[in-house]
């Protein structure tokens, strides 16, 4: 039996080039039993005219499969399945899926569903204002070079960071720039033994928690704050006490007596984006020292310091080793990197290690030295700078655009950062507004998820400014505001 090619259909959606996705057909029918070993394929010249594409496309992705040995070529006769063609042990298909017999509401033992997240769409770029947070602007992120480094990365001389398993181990290149480089901007001094490279600061925050607490420990938090960390702390089975914050961030005075570990994020409060002042920073260690518990440091997106200088790190501050510091490149060069820091005491990195071993090992020894070789070569600042410049102007266009609506900015850090948090008139549920607004192509977060209590405000929401670009902001904050009016028309007319 021989392939035909109108078995072969492209897949608008399918992520990679034309040539990779006629590729994944072909393994995937060899692989999948569909095709064996000696049968014919079509010929790159009907494949081509019957998919619409070039021939070279074709015979581009044959020739791959050809050297990873799925096809052999005759010559005047075509292409063949290779008589050694890889092949998976996959049982043979018996009839319809069996029926699932098994009753989960009593074998799951613990829920990790239902808590409250904010919901991005898939398709988000589709969206002619897209005021969400934490996503990539493509026009700013260096691609040329990040490829570079990632075809270097793959060089022969870097074989180990690709194929190595590293154990316990992170790249070296990767920690001696931490170590060297980002963590003294920062105003911190570690050696590697206090450094681990984590799959990005949420998986920081999770083996902290589950290394410090348990069903007898209590810890506290940011209210409103960062909505995964609250399910975090709910795994753990620990008492928590949320803290409800002012225009400084979180206030030292409103902490619990008897607690083990408070988790904050004093350089860029999640979600308010306020900037903790130095002299609550320093009063929140003399606490630590009295009451004796453990800070964790969220401090993400430092490097959008655009309006002035950060303020030094929490951990910069710590005499005493009381203090755990997070970080992240994942926000500043792209989400799906997944690539974060834990820096903390000798014997708390080596629970960390010991535990991450247990769970994935290390993260992709290959991503590691790929990024490593992005921040030495410097064009990771390179990228920093131009974003900052970038969000500096859109900043500027958003806060103008503001001014004169219905909107109130309830927070900004001081610094920069990248998005405000926006406080909508009392009367306005940001869910409901959130869902008009997609209708008429506008992306907002809103607030709901980042509060502790059912209860809290509803007509908060955040307005970020990192992947819209500067001309579009006006007309996005007028429909936001035009949407705003119409609801508040409809609630009086009922």
């Amino acid at each position: 039996m021989a392939l035909v090619e109108d078995a072969f259909f492209l897949d608008p959606n399918f992520q990679g080039s034309l040539q990779k996705q006629i590729q994944q057909i072909v393994a995937s029918a060899i692989l999948a039993g569909r095709l064996h070993p000696g049968e014919k394929l079509p010929s790159s010249r009907k494949l081509a005219k019957h998919l619409g594409i070039s021939r070279i496309t074709v015979t581009l992705a044959y020739n791959e499969l050809v050297s990873d040995d799925y096809i052999t070529s005759t010559n005047r006769s075509g292409f063949y399945v290779s008589e050694t063609a890889p092949s998976a042990p996959l049982q043979p298909i018996r009839g319809a899926m069996v029926a699932d017999k098994v009753d989960w509401s009593q074998a799951v033992q613990q829920d990790f569903t239902g808590g409250k997240h904010v919901h991005k769409p898939e398709n988000w770029r589709s969206y002619p204002y897209p005021f969400i947070y934490g996503q990539p602007d493509p026009t700013l992120f260096n691609q040329a070079s990040w490829r570079l480094c990632a075809l270097q990365a793959l060089g022969k001389k870097e074989f180990d960071s690709l194929t190595s398993d590293y154990a316990e181990r992170d790249d070296p290149e990767l920690i001696n720039f931490i170590a060297r480089n980002s963590l003294p901007r920062r105003g911190i001094l570690a050696k590697p033994e206090q450094i681990l490279v984590t799959v990005g600061a949420q998986n920081a925050l999770w083996m902290v928690a589950q290394i410090l607490l348990n069903q007898d420990r209590a810890a506290a938090f940011e209210d409103p704050g960062y909505y995964s960390l609250r399910e975090i702390l709910r795994y753990t089975g620990c008492t928590q006490y949320p803290i409800k914050i002012d225009d400084d961030g979180l206030p030292p005075d409103q902490l619990p007596d008897n607690f083990d570990v408070l988790f904050t994020t004093p350089s860029h409060q999640c979600p308010t984006t306020t900037t903790m002042p130095m002299a609550r920073r320093h009063e929140l260690l003399r606490l630590a020292r009295e009451k004796n518990f453990i800070i964790v440091e969220d401090d993400y997106e430092f490097e959008m310091s655009f309006l002035k200088s950060p303020s030094p790190a929490l951990k910069s501050l710590d005499e005493d080793g009381r203090v755990i510091y997070t970080g992240s490149f994942s926000k500043s060069l792209f989400p799906g990197l997944r690539l974060g820091y834990l820096v903390a005491s000798e014997p708390f990195i080596r629970q960390a290690r010991a535990l991450r071993s247990a769970v994935l090992r290390h993260p992709p020894g290959h991503m590691q030295r790929t990024t490593a070789y992005f921040l030495g070569l410097g064009h990771y600042d390179a990228m920093i700078k131009r974003m900052r410049s970038v969000f500096h102007e859109r900043r500027t266009v958003m806060d103008a655009a503001l001014k004169g609506t219905s909107m109130v900015i309830a927070g900004s850090a001081s610094f920069g950062a990248s998005s405000f948090w926006v406080e909508a008139p009392a009367d306005i549920d940001t869910e409901l507004l959130a869902d008009n607004l997609k209708n008429q192509g506008v992306l907002i977060e809103a607030g709901a998820p980042f509060f502790e209590s059912n209860d809290a405000p509803k007509n908060f929401f955040r307005l970020a400014y990192s992947s819209i670009p500067s001309e579009k902001i006006p007309e996005g904050i007028r429909r936001i505001e035009q949407t705003i009016v119409e609801m508040q028309s409809g609630y009086n007319s009922t």
